[in-house]
Parts: structure tokens; sequence; C-alpha cells
């Protein structure tokens, strides 16, 4: 059975975009250019768009068209010893920045208050940011920071990343406990992320721990799949 004609327009479009016929920044046909090129209807053209908007290869912009989406995507290693993001994106010669989009004090969420072994609503500091790869925004990183931390580095957390700003003054970060799962974009993170609502993205959930075993900050890294991966080596161990 053939696929329905949004779906074979949008694959070769896809497949142009994917092949270098359109390149990050291009204009795609319009709605008008794809209905006399495939000879069919406004909805079936509209529907093609959208597919490709979906799959995050394309943004629209009302007015002015839709054009391919940055097609770089960056990978993170979690590694051991613990690399810092920044560190990591600078060796790859990506341009890395943030946003800081939340810095406050709040009540800790059940889960977050579980993973830093303190009471439900006890005092925390919570902070969303915003990474931007080579000028591309990735991922939302929103974590909850233990409160004593926050009242002490307030002023240089706002505007540098965390985890160098505690190594730097004595509370290096010794492990990580972390897991990898799917999630949508809500309304927030589909306008920080540039991508339509209900779209999947990946989330990297984790808790750190100073050398003493204690945890310090509980947080989440949710980024988009197709501007940012991670890579992961792991070594067997020795035969009993």
């Amino acid at each position: 059975m053939s696929p329905p004609l949004h779906i074979s327009i949008s694959e070769k479009l896809r497949h142009q975009i994917e092949s270098g016929v359109y390149t990050s920044g291009d204009r795609l046909p319009s709605e008008h250019q794809l209905m006399e090129t495939f000879s069919v209807s406004r909805i079936t053209a509209r529907q093609a768009v959208a597919n490709l908007v979906s799959q995050g290869l394309a943004i629209a912009y009302r007015g002015k068209g839709v054009f391919v989406t940055p097609q770089k995507k960056v990978t993170y290693s979690l590694s051991s010893p613990l690399v810092f993001l920044e560190q990591d994106m600078a060796r790859q010669g990506i341009a890395f920045s943030f946003e800081n989009l939340v810095f406050e004090p709040a009540a800790a969420p059940s889960d977050a208050a579980a993973a830093l072994g303190i009471p439900k609503a006890s005092p925390v500091y919570v902070q969303k940011k915003l990474f931007r790869m080579d000028g591309a925004a990735g991922a939302v990183d929103l974590t909850y920071l233990i409160a004593d931390l926050g009242d002490r580095f307030a002023p240089l957390l706002e505007h540098q990343m965390t985890f160098p700003i505690l190594a730097q003054n004595g509370i290096p970060i010794d492990c990580l406990d972390a897991v990898i799962e799917c999630t949508h974009a809500d309304y927030d993170l589909s306008g920080y992320l540039e991508v339509p609502l209900g779209h999947a993205l990946m989330v990297y959930r984790y808790t750190a721990y100073s050398s003493d075993q204690q945890p310090v900050l509980h947080g989440a890294t949710i980024s988009r799949a197709d501007r940012f991966c991670y890579s992961l080596s792991t070594r067997a161990g020795a035969s009993a």
C-alpha cells in the first residue's frame, strides 16, 4: 500500500534536507509551491509541512515561511572521571552558553526531596537554565540545590554553571546517579526548545553527590534529540 500523499511529500523533502539540497536556515517551498509541484490540495501540502515540523526538521514562522532547522547534533560524554558539560563542548569546538531562566528559593517537590534526603517541601533553590550549543537551543536544565549551598553561592550560580562553582569552593562532585528516559514538550518547553507542543524529548535525570557521599543537587536536563545526545564507554570487569 502506498503511503498517504502528505507522507510522500514530507519524505521527499526530508531526503532533500539530509542530502544537503536544503541546508540549515534555508526556506522550504511554500504551501502554494507544494500544491503546484505535486498537484495536491492545500490541506495535503499543509500536512506535509507539519510532518517536517513535528520531526524537528523545520520551523514555521508566521508570515515568513518554513525554514530548515540546524541539524548539527552535539554529544556529551558520560565519562568517569566526570567531565563538565561546558568542558566537553569546548573540547569539541562547540560554543556553549546558557541563559538563566529561573533562580529562586522554593519548596522541594517530592521527587527532589527524596533524592536529596530531605523532608518534602523543605527549602531548596530551584534553577532553570536554557543551554545553547553554537547558538541553537539544545536543552533545558532544571535543578534543585540544597538551601545552604544556594544561599552561599547564589550570586555566582546565576551566571556560571553549578558543578564548577561547587568544585572551586571545596565541594567537588564525587559521583552521579542518573537515568535517561523520554518525555514530551509542554507549553514552556516547546517555546524554549522551538519544537511543537507534545514533541518527543530526551530527559537525563541525575542526583549529584559530594565527596562525603551527601546528595547536594537533583535535576533533569531535557533536550532535543536532534541536537543533543549522550555517549557512554564501559569496560567489562575482570573474570572471576
